[in-house]
């Protein structure tokens, strides 16, 4: 039977490691697909085509122009691995409007323009893999479409990015300051020159955005997820949440409740003893509730070569052996068929329900607990855990740490805000919230 043929839109990191996986299991992966899947052209920058030259030998027709992959009638399905916005949306769209199905690890590409890639994949009748795009090698997206269709998802929380996690696992370990773990991940690779989208959240919303989608059968709404980042936490809340027996990381929360949908990402406290608790370093994991299977984790390398490229060629074998099913008996998109999905409320963070942890400094007088404590009650809002440390010698200012039941956040703003202009309380109040994910 003829070969797939596939042209590659970067052969860097991602499509170095596509390539050499491709290469060194041909065999098993042409018996698994049906066909041979051969990688035709690529598309690789000035800087970048000597040492493509001998990383394919000869064996890749390759090019600087990567309009000349897509436009190309010797490649069948084209492999979206460059990376950013443009000309990466623009090439996917040229390349489905040509008739040709396209595989991309490009995560922010489909978080922010998903809906339109979709919709024209769609009409064009060609498929958009994008397995790669989160959680690296975890097959997550095949999981959330196809192996978990018979259950109503009720809430995904994951750790999906590897540079927070490492900076996290950093400060904890070795009780390092933010800045100094950063620059450790920076000076060992896991971390870009300008780290804002890994540290701020918003490579983890991207990823958040699309496993919403698939969950809820609901449009890519990047722009209603809340985003919150580690560079402001610091070693004693890590330190004082572990005394509580909770461990903080970086977690994409997505959950469907009456009200609808919450979307957000922000440094969460988990219990110790839950196994994503323990996840460290730059792995990565997910934890998905069913309603009939239950909590299921997920769990590897969120980032790498071959790892990412192990979920680009799984795409790859879909796409070969579903290329001449007809359109209609496709898995979705999205999980849901297109005319099944629900422009469902996403709440805003103000409507969340979730349980905090609050540190504030105060003066070490008298009645300086009653007055916070009425502020709590007086909102609605009760405490589960509370400690308090001595004073320093010379010291007049005290932590004192709480952790509350679950309630809506724009009560424990309300409250920040009337602790915070108590007489008594030295700066602002931190505020991290929690989340118990049991049972696994």
């Amino acid at each position: 039977m003829k070969p797939i043929r596939v042209g590659l839109l970067g052969l860097g990191v991602v499509g170095g490691g596509t390539y050499a996986i491709l290469e060194r299991n041909r065999e098993e992966i042409s018996r698994r697909a049906g066909r041979e899947i051969h990688v035709a052209m690529a598309a690789v920058r000035d800087v970048d085509l000597e040492r493509a030259r001998e990383k394919t030998a000869g064996r890749v027709a390759l090019t600087t122009d990567p309009q000349q992959v897509v436009n190309s009638p010797d490649v069948d399905i084209v492999a979206e691995l460059m990376g950013g916005i443009h000309p990466a949306k623009e090439l996917v769209l040229q390349a489905i409007a040509r008739g040709k199905h396209v595989v991309t690890a490009n995560k922010a590409l489909l978080a922010l323009h998903g809906n339109e890639i979709f919709k024209a994949a769609h009409e064009r009748g060609v498929m958009v893999a994008f397995e790669a795009a989160v959680a690296g090698g975890i097959p997550i997206i095949k999981t959330l479409r196809e192996g978990l269709t018979a259950n109503r998802i009720e809430w995904i929380a994951g750790i999906i990015n590897g540079t927070s996690n490492y900076i996290l696992t950093s400060m904890r370990d070795r009780g390092v300051s933010f800045s100094e773990a950063l620059k450790e991940a920076q000076s060992l690779g896991y971390a870009e020159a300008d780290p804002t989208f890994d540290i701020e959240g918003i490579d983890a919303a991207h990823k958040l955005t699309i496993m919403a989608a698939i969950a809820f059968g609901i449009p890519m709404q990047f722009e209603r997820a809340y985003t919150e980042g580690i560079s402001t936490l610091t070693a004693e809340d890590i330190r004082y949440a572990e005394e509580f027996g909770y461990r903080i990381k970086l977690l994409g929360i997505t959950r469907r409740t009456a009200r609808g949908i919450e979307l957000r990402v922000h440094p969460t406290l988990i219990p110790e003893r839950r196994l994503i608790a323990n996840v460290d370093g730059v792995m990565n994991a997910v934890l998905v509730k069913g309603d009939a299977v239950g909590t299921t984790l997920h769990y590897g390398a969120g980032a790498g070569a071959e790892p990412t490229g192990s979920s680009v060629v799984a795409d790859l074998v879909d796409i070969t052996r579903m290329a001449t099913a007809d359109p209609g008996n496709r898995v979705p998109h999205l999980a849901f068929q297109p005319d099944q999905m629900h422009d469902d409320v996403v709440l805003p963070v103000a409507e969340i329900e979730t349980s905090y942890y609050l540190r504030m400094r105060a003066f070490d007088r008298p009645g300086v607990l009653a007055d916070v404590t009425r502020i709590l009650a007086d909102l609605g809002i009760s405490i589960e855990a509370m400690l308090q440390r001595e004073p320093a010698a010379g010291e007049e200012r005290v932590d004192v740490i709480m952790l509350t039941h679950q309630t809506v956040e724009r009560q424990i703003d309300q409250a920040i805000a009337k602790i915070e202009a108590l007489d008594s309380i030295s700066g602002p109040v931190t505020r991290i919230r929690l989340e118990p994910l049991g049972p696994v």
